[in-house]
């Protein structure tokens, strides 16, 4: 249960992933919660869902910082 919170992100973004301003807020609300170490891991994951979906690849820029 350790990354409950991540895994919950991970499932959410890919539900959102169809609307890129919804998938936006959600990167912002994880960049929020989530732990420094899940956040390098989250960008991980989108950078995966990028290759199918390029129009996310706006959404990396709430993770640079």
């Amino acid at each position: 249960m350790a990354r409950a919170m991540y895994e919950y992100t991970k499932t959410v973004l890919n539900k959102v992933s169809f609307d890129t301003t919804l998938f936006c807020k959600e990167v912002q609300k994880a960049v929020r919660r989530l732990l420094p170490h899940e956040l390098e891991d989250l960008r991980i994951y989108i950078q995966s869902l990028i290759i199918q979906k390029p129009e996310l690849n706006q959404c990396m820029i709430y993770l640079k910082a």
